[in-house]
């Protein structure tokens, strides 16, 4: 199994950091893919702290938009940022988690499109993969991949809770579709069913840990050993056996990450 993206480096986990790395390998993980926050040093330190202790972890690397203000007067020092910690960070993968968020607007949204669009140009000059971040911006978010990635462009819509014509257009686009531990809820049964139209050979597992914990764990701390939760639903909706589920999302985070 493995966990496609969780916030290891965060703060949430750098009291116990070993014995959260411990319970995911116990629970079968090869390995997982940390999200930090492009120049982040507390973030980075701490990624590194994981790597000491699980050298197969990977990370992405990327300026999210609710972080987008820092780089107003600038969009494209954002980008910037991101090539230098890529540069310096060999464990590097891909670029993200990028995008659009309209449900908090913690940035204004004519700067949340400027540095996204930097980002997912540098994506394209560095033949690197994005880990998409959209909430109540489908379109704009569409747009701007169509009209940025050129149909050159590979990634992720990561944490994906959106409608069918969302999963039918991020998988035009090549893109594959990430679930976490919100395909447990019981009142998720619109997503249970938008996710049995994606086949197999393009989803990912994620926990998005320390935040949204699958059931039986929601309400606590969410940490990567729960993607072997998210895998179950996953298998279940598609009436396969979990290992072999397991591996098939595996073999799919190969085939995009490159690890």
């Amino acid at each position: 199994m493995i966990d496609s993206h969780c916030h290891l480096a965060d703060e949430a986990f750098s009291s116990d950091l070993d014995a959260v790395v411990d319970r995911a390998k116990a629970a079968g993980l090869e390995r997982v893919l940390i999200v930090l926050e492009a120049g982040n040093a507390s973030e980075a330190a701490q990624a590194e702290r994981v790597a000491a202790l699980w050298p197969e972890v990977r990370v992405t690397i990327g300026v999210h938009p609710h972080q987008a203000h820092q780089f107003a007067a600038d969009p494209t020092r954002a980008a910037a940022v991101v090539r230098d910690q890529l540069a310096a960070t060999p464990s590097a993968r891909a670029i993200g988690e990028i995008g659009l968020d309209y449900h908090y607007d913690f940035s204004p949204r004519e700067v949340q499109h400027a540095v996204f669009r930097a980002q997912v140009r540098l994506a394209r000059e560095r033949q690197l993969p994005v880990v998409i971040h959209t909430r109540e911006a489908d379109e704009d978010t569409l747009a701007v991949l169509r009209e940025e990635g050129g149909g050159e462009l590979s990634g992720v819509l990561h944490c994906f809770t959106g409608g069918p014509s969302l999963a039918d257009a991020g998988l035009a686009l090549g893109f594959f579709i990430s679930v976490a531990g919100i395909i447990t809820f019981p009142k998720a049964e619109a997503l249970r069913e938008t996710i049995k139209r994606v086949p197999m050979e393009r989803l990912l597992t994620e926990t998005d840990s320390p935040f949204l914990a699958p059931v039986p764990h929601r309400g606590k701390r969410n940490e990567p050993a729960h993607v072997a939760r998210v895998v179950s639903a996953l298998a279940e909706l598609h009436r396969t056996p979990p290992a072999d589920l397991a591996a098939r999302t595996a073999a799919n985070f190969h085939t995009l990450f490159r690890p």
